[in-house]
């Protein structure tokens, strides 16, 4: 019932992977640090606010429509994410 949220100090490259992974429906290994989503995954738009409404989800965090140009890779994705924890 209660949903799982990982404490805010807390960001898992792994991790953070599979749940992308997870959201596009491929492989873990296909999710490499530099693999342009829009590119070499064929996230659209709409997929890309699905990462980013997953993520806040997950890492309680506030995204904000001008991030879902800075949704393009895990190496990029992480680094938002980051920048988010930092300053909550």
């Amino acid at each position: 019932m209660t949903e799982q949220t990982v404490p805010a100090a807390v960001l898992d490259l792994e991790e953070l992977r599979a749940t992308i992974a997870e959201i596009l429906d491929v492989d873990t290994d296909e999710v490499t640090d530099t693999a342009d989503f829009k590119e070499d995954l064929d996230v659209d738009s709409l997929l890309a606010l699905e990462i980013l409404v997953a993520l806040e989800r997950k890492y309680q965090v506030k995204m904000e429509q001008s991030n879902l140009q800075e949704v393009r890779s895990l190496e990029a994705t992480y680094g938002l994410l980051s920048e988010k924890l930092g300053a909550a």
